[in-house]
């Protein structure tokens, strides 16, 4: 067998571990000795720089119109079962208020790809930073041009998150349209970093057509690029996508995923995603467990929230929205963890 705790120890410390090893790591998930030593060295790690705390941010998802094909998506372009929605500058507002009335200091604005909402969503981070100025504004709207990533960023957002999908880009192709380009959306993580926000990427696990090398590919990749926030969770298929009837990722597997990431990157923001919470019976625990630091109850208007379907069953209520954020903190604090309300800043970019 491979020595596995060898191979842990030595990527915890920063020291070479070899593609090889990698691979032959994650292919041992099935070993329970093996996925909870990577759990606990996880847990270590996470600890050494942030004790027991778990960050908690508000997410806003403000619109489900989406300008990408991407395949596996609910809220594509090309469905058209979808009931599409757009939030008001006013009902963005409101939410954040809410959010910030239950002590958060960190949100989060999610929404489809669309390149008509630079000055729409400039104006609206504006207005939370003039209302709120202690908050931390973290943005999720796909790719986009350099000056429009530049108009976010004076107008106040922190933080912006755009999942790489695939380190493959051959496995990224399946997965898109071609006119997604895997090349494209890696370059507008490196325009992100330049212009001084905190960045975010991650991939699904259990993609049709991943394999054992590919997920030990996005731990290199990952650890190369170092970006600061990075979230990682099991893929769910929503039934009116071309990927609608693939099975869905292993819990097991994103467990271990999001340990050897944790253990390579030990400073990263790595949210227990809604997606394992939907797939596992006690999944925001299981992440926590495993060296994730972040979750992001949903604090959109109610009435919204089923629309936002990028895959099926999303959980968007209980401790997953702001209505279940007491549940939640005590939840964690039953497996002993402390829920902080604050910006949450990466150890680099404290203020």
């Amino acid at each position: 067998m491979t020595n596995y705790r060898d191979i842990l120890r030595r990527l915890a410390l920063g020291n070479e571990v070899g593609f090889r090893e990698l691979e032959e790591l994650v292919a041992l998930v099935g070993d329970e000795r093996v996925l909870d030593y990577a759990r606990g060295l996880a847990r270590e790690v996470r600890t050494e720089w942030f004790g027991n705390k778990v960050f908690i941010r508000g997410l806003v998802e403000i619109s489900n119109r989406c300008s990408g094909g991407c395949y596996y998506c609910g809220l594509r372009a090309e469905n058209c079962k979808v009931t599409r929605y757009e939030l008001s500058d006013d009902e963005v507002m409101e939410s954040c208020r809410v959010g910030y009335g239950l002590g958060l200091r960190s949100f989060v604005l999610q929404g489809g790809e669309r390149k008509s909402i630079t000055e729409q969503t400039a104006r609206v981070v504006r207005r939370i930073k003039e209302e709120m100025p202690d908050v931390a504004v973290t943005l999720s709207l796909g790719e986009q041009s350099r000056e429009t990533y530049e108009c976010w960023r004076m107008a106040g957002a922190d933080r912006y998150l755009l999942r790489h999908e695939s380190a493959t880009p051959e496995h990224y192709a399946t997965l898109h349209p071609k006119r997604m380009v895997w090349e494209e959306r890696v370059a507008c993580l490196g325009v992100l970093a330049e212009l001084g926000y905190q960045i975010g990427a991650g991939f699904m696990v259990g993609t049709p057509g991943q394999t054992t090398a590919m997920l030990a590919h996005e731990v290199e990749f990952l650890a190369e690029m170092a970006p600061q926030m990075v979230g990682i969770g099991p893929f769910i298929p929503q039934g009116d996508t071309p990927l609608g009837n693939m099975p869905r990722g292993s819990v097991e597997q994103t467990l271990m995923m999001l340990s050897l990431v944790r253990i390579a990157l030990p400073k990263a923001l790595m949210p227990s995603t809604t997606a394992l919470a939907t797939t596992a019976e006690q999944g925001t625990h299981l992440g926590i467990l495993s060296g994730a630091n972040v979750v992001m109850p949903n604090i959109t208007p109610a009435q919204y929230r089923a629309s936002y379907a990028i895959y099926d069953g999303k959980k968007s209520s209980g401790t997953e929205a702001a209505e279940g954020l007491e549940k939640l903190v005590g939840e964690l604090r039953a497996i002993g963890y402390e829920a902080t309300f604050g910006r949450g800043d990466h150890p680099d970019f404290q203020r």
